[in-house]
This record gives structure tokens, sequence and C-alpha cells, in this order.
């Protein structure tokens, strides 16, 4: 196949927002199919399997926002709709590459931890003595003798009925 024949795209698939939440799946499929219409300049369109497990993965009410896909022109004249992979295969050949990595630098760290002996702790001093409670309690009595003395008046207590 010819570079033009297959092509790799991220579709937006934002505005599957504006229709009803019980539609948007369906919405999201029509999108696919008249984006590759208008990009593939070609009528027939037939989408692989993954592609609609992929929109339909979280129900028909939360189609994923954006869709990454290939769509590749057949001998036939149709487009041909199917998930694209080739960034998954890449990164997990990273992954299997940088595992054994991570994993050394964090046994070095680990070992590092625990050969350290931590710096006896410093005593902690001793809690501030608590005031006597008579103390606190006269000065409440001295500040409402002074609030009587600034000629600030109770209110009268009610007389019981009894």
């Amino acid at each position: 196949m010819s570079q033009e024949d297959e092509r790799v795209y991220t579709i937006n698939l934002g505005k599957v927002l504006l229709s009803p939440d019980n539609q948007r799946a369906k919405r999201a499929i029509n999108m696919i199919k008249e984006f590759a219409r208008h990009h593939m300049k070609t009528e027939e369109v037939k989408l692989e399997e993954d592609v609609s497990h992929l929109v339909w993965s979280r129900g028909i009410r939360r189609p994923p926002r954006k869709i990454r896909v290939r769509m590749t022109k057949t001998d036939e004249g149709y487009i041909l709709i199917s998930k694209y992979q080739g960034e998954e295969v890449s990164t997990e050949k990273d992954e299997k590459k940088t595992k054994p990595e991570k994993i050394k630098s964090q046994v070095s760290k680990l070992k590092g931890i625990l050969t350290h002996k931590p710096e006896p702790a410093a005593k902690p001093e001793p809690a501030a003595k608590p005031e006597p409670a008579a103390e606190p309690d006269t000065k409440s009595d001295s500040s409402s003798s002074s609030s009587k003395d600034k000629g600030v008046k109770s209110k009268p207590k009610r007389k019981s009925k009894n």
C-alpha cells in the first residue's frame, strides 16, 4: 500500500456531548464515519469491531472525547477504520527496557535506607507546667467584677410561678 492509502488520525468527538445522552455512542460512530468520508474522499466506510468496542466501552452515554484511528483505503474502494496501535506497542517495549533499571535504583535506595542508622532523636523538652486552676478563676472573677464596675447591667432573672 502506498502512503496515501493509509493515514492515522485523532478524531475529536467532543461535539457528541451536544446530543442527548442516550444517543451519544451512536452519534460518535456516525461522526467517525463522516470524518472518514470527508478526509479520505470515499463514500463507503467500514468500522472494525475494535473501534466499535472502544467507542461503546463506557456505554451509550459516555463515549470517549477523542479516538486515535488508522484509516486505510482498500482495493475494493472502501475505507477500513481500525484502532491505531503504533504508540501502544512502542511504550510497552520502553517499559520492559526501563523496568529492570527502575527496580535496581529502587532497591539501591531501599538498601541505603536500611543500612543508614538514624541519629538518636533529641529528648523533647518537658511541656510547660500548667498554671494552677485557681488563678484563671480569679481572673474571670475580677473581669466580671470589673464589668459590674463599668455599669454593665445583667438581665434580671425570671421569677418562677411556683
